[in-house]
């Protein structure tokens, strides 16, 4: 026999029998904890104030290890899809909450989010971001995508998955147990039928969300989204919320119960069967009026000017929370919440349906489309008989009129809808003044071909800017007197006016602050709004009031009696203090601010503040905030 030979397999003629190459590199396994934490550095660089605690770290810390533990238990390709869902989303959430804090000193709940395209018109002031903060998300992209690429290796050791598994469940008992800790160093008062607390506390911001980044500053990025998402999305599905809808009527019939009621004061009925315009006038601040609002400052000289009136942001689109309030009585929830989820709620308390019942027919007017902030259904649901969108009566090559708010008048058959018959409520969104303010901007750019003297005339363009455009607002309001008049209608009018916002977009905030004549972000809130009509009285009221005091008031003055209670009050009513309150736990009262970032503030020299009244200013404004949501939550005019 002859001898037999091994034959080997040549791999290039077999390839099916070659052994495994590799090829490429994998990423190491702890570079997915240093991407999650990562993310929430991101966070908290361009989120934590000087002066906070290290909190938002600390949980950030337990969030990585129970992110890396879940990934790493799931098998290799399960584990790369769960990283770059829950990577990119950290991120896409993290890159928004930080950019619109920058911008505007706040965050924004997941909700919010949806508002995303009614900001996108104005993208070019979005972008005006650190150069930090598009290097660094960039960063964390570019990891994000290479972690995907070479995704770490996963390991068959049981060890392994055992401590996988211990350090995502320790991580979990850490996130339960950790807010008390921060607790401890809460001074909380407790109050005769209360359980939240002080404003300010840890705990109340904690257990309350009335704020996103109050929230925030204990918890970080991701315990924030977490409890947002469990609060506003799961819990509204559980079997208890039905249950919880009805407490929440009990408690806000105890809140008014013991606020007690509002008689008849001395300007009750003083223009009842008037007709009413309501103005809002968008952006316009309080230091821009004065030599270029000729007509407004006439107005405020002859009318009820309130000088003291603040417009505070409950939810995150500004213009719209302030529309809300001043036809609802009450703010949108500071908890988070689409508003257009509310657009089913039960709204009869509103100035519009209070005025229809006296015979009024009620009517909006705005440049902008009806799907903008869902206007379109959103105003009747508010009471209103329809939406009047002056884009319906334009051409594309007659487009450019809408940029001047005088198109109201100028257009003929809205100008007759306007003045129609009868007695009427009718409300003006402005436009003119709207952000942003440079030269080449389009609504700035029409303005200056109106006024052309204004460009160069302060040597700061935002200025120039800003005051043209309050030009065009006091061209409006002169249009109307003018109109008034010609028809018969002025000694039959009453106009109250009120501005939605601060000039928020304005860039240079030191000339912001020189020109509003303030050091604190607080005080930037004060706003005009004053009420006129030709045979009414000249008068200043100088209690500080808020947005929601408008309804009421307004009501009072009409001779309107409304059959609800309204978490805003009558200015005029003498038992009401007078305050502006901020979901962040912020006050501001006749002479006295407290901002939760920047302490006390006596605001008139020789005031004096006990330590009883800062408490009582405390609890005031953690149960207004608390009751605004959930009259809003628990849809309480439905019953």
């Amino acid at each position: 026999m002859g001898r037999k030979t091994k034959i080997t397999a040549n791999p290039a003629e077999n390839p099916a029998e070659a052994p495994a190459i590799k090829t490429g590199w994998k990423m190491p396994c702890f570079m997915i904890p240093v991407a999650f934490a990562l993310v929430e550095l991101y966070g908290f660089i361009f989120l934590h104030d000087p002066g906070d605690a290290l909190w938002p770290l600390a949980f950030g810390a337990l969030w990585t290890v129970c992110l890396t533990g879940f990934v790493r238990l799931l098998p290799r390709k399960a584990g790369r899809v769960a990283f770059g869902v829950l990577y990119f989303l950290a991120v896409g959430y993290t890159a928004v909450q930080t950019g619109y804090y920058i911008l505007f000193r706040e965050m924004m709940w997941v909700s919010d989010f949806r508002y995303a395209s009614e900001g996108s018109a104005f993208f070019d002031v979005l972008l005006q971001y650190p150069i930090t903060w598009w290097l660094m998300l960039l960063g964390l992209i570019a990891l994000g995508v290479l972690l995907l690429l070479r995704f770490p290796k996963r390991y068959s050791s049981k060890w392994f998955y055992a401590v996988a598994a211990v350090s995502m469940l320790c991580s979990i008992f850490g996130m339960v147990y950790l807010p008390e800790a921060v607790f401890v160093n809460d001074k909380t008062v407790q109050y005769a039928g209360s359980d939240y607390g002080r404003a300010q506390s840890s705990r109340a911001a904690y257990t309350n969300m009335f704020n996103t980044h109050r929230l925030y500053r204990i918890c970080g990025v991701y315990q924030t989204a977490a409890k947002d998402v469990i609060r506003n999305y799961i819990e509204p599905l559980l079997p208890g919320a039905a249950v919880a809808k009805q407490e929440a009527k009990k408690e806000i019939d105890a809140y008014f119960d013991a606020r007690g009621e509002s008689g008849d004061n001395e300007m009750t009925g003083i223009f009842a069967g008037k007709n009413v315009i309501f103005v809002l006038m968008e952006s316009m601040d309080d230091w821009v009026l004065g030599e270029h609002t000729p007509t407004i400052n006439k107005m405020m000289e002859e009318g009820i000017n309130f000088t003291d009136f603040y417009t505070p942001a409950y939810g995150s689109v500004r213009t719209f929370n302030t529309e809300f309030s001043a036809n609802t009585g009450s703010f949108l929830s500071s908890q988070g919440g689409y508003a257009f989820d509310y657009v089913t709620n039960n709204f009869r308390q509103s100035l519009a349906n209070q005025l229809r019942n006296q015979g009024y027919s009620a009517k909006v007017y705005h440049y902008n489309s009806p799907n903008f902030y869902s206007r379109g259904v959103f105003s009747p649901a508010m009471g209103y008989e329809e939406y009047v969108c002056y884009e319906d009566y334009v051409t594309e090559e007659n487009k450019k009129d809408l940029y001047d708010d005088q198109f109201l008048f100028d257009n003929q058959e809205i100008n007759a809808d306007f003045f129609r018959d009868g007695k009427t409520f009718n409300f003006i969104i402005t436009r003119s003044a709207h952000l942003s303010y440079k030269y080449n901007e389009v609504l700035s750019h029409w303005a200056l071909k109106k006024y052309p003297q204004y460009r160069g005339l302060t040597g700061h363009e935002e200025l120039d800017c800003m005051y043209v455009k309050a030009r065009l607002v006091d061209d409006m309001f002169a249009r109307l007197l003018q109109e008034l008049e010609e028809k018969g209608q002025l000694h039959n009018t009453v106009i109250v006016a009120y501005t939605d916002h601060y000039t928020y977009g304005f860039k240079d905030l030191d000339v912001l602050y020189a020109q509003s004549g303030v050091e604190d972000a607080l005080l930037l809130e004060k706003t005009p709004c004053f009420i006129w009509t030709a045979d009414g009285p000249s008068m200043e009221v100088t209690k500080t009031l808020n947005t929601s005091d408008i309804v009421p008031t307004v009501l009072n003055l009409m001779g309107v009696e409304s059959p609800y209670r309204y978490i805003g009050q009558d200015a005029f009513d003498e038992n009401y203090v007078g305050y502006a309150l901020f979901p962040n736990g912020s006050w501001v009262s006749n002479g006295v601010a407290y901002s939760t970032l920047s302490g006390l503030m006596v605001l008139e020299d020789g005031k004096e503040v006990t330590d009883e009244y800062q408490e009582q200013m405390y609890h005031l404004t953690e149960a207004f905030v608390r009751i605004n949501n959930l009259i809003l939550q628990s849809d309480y005019y439905a019953q």
